[in-house]
């Protein structure tokens, strides 16, 4: 290429970046600009790379260094100030574009809602396995009731009214002769030289707590 056609490449590119950088008026690395017009404008990396770097020598744009990466954005000193009419336009596209930005949030938090109930609730396949099993325990206990219902060994009302008054016949007799026992030992006891437990041991007496026996709860 030659030079002089190098020198309108070099000027379309410079026109290009200054137009776009002061209508987006927002900051751009060389990389973003170079990815954002290649495809429309057909620059090359290093025309973006030399066109940013001029404009901010000739202090049409502004240029500013973050470590290794230089960001290059319109001087606003240059640009055009908004009127009151504008400023009005901008304010009030701005409060609509909050407006929106809240029914977002909340759209969204509705559905992240909607999506922890989804994620923790059970999935078809477990629900038909659940109804599955059930069916077989209703199963299983349809049928011990029916052998239930079919045995021929049922206890009438009448035989365990009998039981439950033998039972406690049976308790009342073991507490009458335990508190008999109690108290002739405990009399036998007043005389004796030496201790409850080797009296016991002596005469060879068993008591309930040694064989664990407890008297039955009512029924």
């Amino acid at each position: 290429m030659s030079k002089g056609r190098e020198a309108a490449a070099g000027g379309g590119a410079t026109a290009v970046l200054l137009r776009y950088l002061r209508e987006q008026n927002r900051p751009y690395s060389a990389q973003d600009a170079f990815g954002n017009l290649q495809r429309e404008h057909g620059l090359g990396k290093a025309a973006v790379v030399k066109a940013l770097e001029q404009l901010a020598q000739q202090g049409r744009v502004r240029e500013k260094v973050y470590g290794k990466q230089k960001i290059y954005f319109a001087d606003q000193e240059q640009l055009p100030a908004a009127s009151d009419a504008e400023l009005r336009g901008l304010d009030g596209e701005i409060a609509t574009r909050s407006a929106e930005l809240q029914a977002l949030q909340q759209s969204c938090r509705h559905m992240e809602a909607e999506l922890k109930d989804l994620t923790s609730s059970m999935t078809t396949p477990e629900i038909a396995r659940e109804i599955e099993a059930l069916r077989k325990d209703c199963a299983s206990y349809t049928e011990k009731l029916e052998r239930i219902k079919s045995a021929t060994n049922h206890v009438t009302p009448e035989e365990k009214e009998k039981v439950c008054r033998e039972q406690q016949l049976y308790r009342r007799e073991w507490r009458r002769r335990k508190r008999m026992a109690t108290e002739l030992l405990d009399a036998i006891l007043e005389g004796y030289p030496k201790s409850k437990k080797q009296f016991f041991e002596e005469v060879g007496i068993e008591t309930d707590e040694d064989h664990g026996a407890v008297l039955p709860a009512t029924v």
